[in-house]
């Protein structure tokens, strides 16, 4: 049977170091508009998990698709348990977590990230990696997988470290932001207790790793257009749409 695929796009109004991002203008129009937009053009169906009002009148002006979550969530996974439990998702369906501030994400990689998970059996969770020519950037996440493409750990660290020269040449793979889940997952998700190597490298994937859940990871060619997370990024991106 082919599992159901459904996106969903958190959207968090109180951003620390850009206020109001989901609504920041991008050639006129929010970002979170944008952001739907890209995720529309993939062809699955989607929603928005706002937790602001401000946010909720915007998606409705456009008719986006939303749903009303809590305030209180410390990260989009706990947005998107929310929802998959609200909605009552069978186990079986498959959940695209596309962060709200990536309005330049091309749609071709919700349907990779998705194919992967599926074609993965053993794993609870899919993302996507490319090459990292700059792998000493503690802002860049790197991974290192096995040979059958499930996720060993992430690490801002230079990973894998080149003791000898001689060595085989390696590649540094960077990771990319874009997650499948299997609903049944989402749904134990509260329960998941954060865990030392979490809250030691503040990436939120590893929660899963260290509580046993494999994830898979595919190579794309190339890194999409970076998302929002400043001011600089934003005036990057509305630089693109200039004319419109």
């Amino acid at each position: 049977m082919t599992p159901d695929i459904r996106v969903v796009i958190p959207a968090r109004y109180a951003s620390t170091r850009l206020p109001a991002k989901p609504l920041a203008l991008i050639g006129g129009v929010p970002m979170i508009v944008r952001t739907a937009q890209q995720v529309a053009q993939a062809g699955f169906p989607y929603c928005v998990a706002y937790d602001d009002e401000r946010i909720g009148d915007v998606l409705a002006a456009h008719h986006i698709p939303a749903i009303k979550t809590r305030f209180t969530h410390e990260n989009g996974t706990q947005r998107l348990s929310e929802v998959v439990i609200a909605r009552a998702w069978t186990d079986e369906t498959i959940v695209v977590n596309v962060q709200g501030d990536e309005p330049l994400l091309p749609p071709d990689l919700i349907t990779t990230v998705a194919r992967t998970l599926i074609e993965h059996t053993q794993a609870s969770v899919a993302t996507l990696a490319t090459v990292c020519d700059a792998p000493e950037s503690p802002n860049t996440v790197k991974v290192v997988c096995d040979c059958a493409g499930y996720a060993l750990y992430f690490s801002r660290s230079v990973m894998p470290y080149v003791r000898d020269a001689a060595a085989p040449p390696v590649s540094y793979l960077r990771h990319i932001g874009i997650y499948a889940y299997r609903v049944q997952l989402l749904k134990r998700y509260p329960q998941l207790a954060p865990t030392p190597l979490e809250q030691a490298e503040k990436l939120e994937q590893l929660r899963f790793l260290e509580h046993g859940f494999k994830i898979a990871v595919a190579q794309i060619d190339e890194a999409p257009p970076a998302g929002v997370d400043s001011p600089e990024d934003l005036a990057r991106v509305q630089a693109l749409f200039v004319h419109e």
